[in-house]
């Protein structure tokens, strides 16, 4: 990656690397490799920068999964710095013990082998939707905290009008994935407003102030509405095998041009299903 400066921005290498998101870390990583240049010729990060100068960053992006060709997921849409996927449910992001080579993580790796995978934010396994994925780790650190989500999720029972779910939540001390509301918690905020009902559920669109792990799936169990299909957190499978809750649309600011982006995906059948 290279990067031109004015007088303006002024300052050392290590100063303008970081305005313009490298972080510490890879700078660090850098110093030791030898891979911060300027003109060819290496620099250090405390040398200062002239107008115009013309500084380089090259590393390797060595971190690589199984490459896997897929068909269940789409590419909605990529360029150089990410990707966005429209990921089915039963599709785990990652790879695990159970899952080594059906993931969104293996399907990454298939379409660009030469890049580590960063998902910039992270759907469970039975969580279909929009999922993105930063090609290198400048474009993560930009894209980590500019993304705005909307999710449908399918609910037991009637609401009538929206409101916002504002409770912590924290992991269930007998277990490595499940989580609970609790006082000594983190905080999770949830806004939510009602879309249309059957006899049996509530189709609702979600807002996500906080990020924490099963935060919509925890915060409806607690309030009486399990998801539909989440048995962890005590909904139904009668109607449908897996949590109702779907990621729709994604708002983000493009990492290198500032662009305001919208992506969206359509509700699933299963999920149109439970409103028919």
């Amino acid at each position: 990656m290279r990067y031109t400066f004015t007088a303006e921005e002024g300052g050392s290498v290590e100063k303008i690397l970081r305005k313009n998101g490298v972080s510490r870390r890879l700078i660090t990583k850098l110093k030791r490799s030898g891979g911060i240049t300027s003109n060819g010729k290496a620099v250090r990060t405390v040398d200062i920068l002239q107008k115009g100068e013309e500084v380089t960053i090259r590393y390797d992006d060595n971190d690589r999964l199984e490459a896997k060709a897929l068909d269940n997921a789409t590419v909605v849409y990529s360029d150089e710095y990410f990707v966005v996927f429209d990921k089915p449910s039963g599709m785990p992001v990652h790879p695990s013990a159970k899952h080594r080579c059906d993931t969104l993580g293996n399907y990454f790796a298939y379409l660009y082998p030469c890049k580590t995978f960063r998902p910039i934010n992270r759907l469970d396994r039975d969580t279909s939707g929009l999922c993105v994925v930063a090609l290198d780790p400048l474009a993560a650190k930009n894209l980590q905290h500019c993304i705005e989500k909307t999710y449908f999720a399918a609910v037991e029972g009637r609401i009538e009008v929206g409101g916002v779910i504002d409770l912590p939540i924290a992991r269930e001390r007998e277990s490595i994935i499940k989580r609970c509301v609790r006082s000594d918690g983190k905080r999770a905020v949830t806004a939510y407003e009602p879309v249309c009902q059957s006899s049996l559920c509530t189709l609702l669109k979600i807002r996500l102030e906080t990020g924490r792990t099963h935060q919509i799936r925890v915060h409806f169990s607690h309030t009486g509405h399990p998801l539909m299909g989440d048995d962890m957190y005590g909904g139904s499978v009668d109607k449908i095998k897996r949590q109702a809750l779907h990621c729709s649309e994604i708002m983000l600011t493009h990492p290198k041009s500032g662009e305001k982006m919208r992506f969206t995906s359509p509700l699933p059948c299963d999920i149109q299903e439970l409103f028919k």
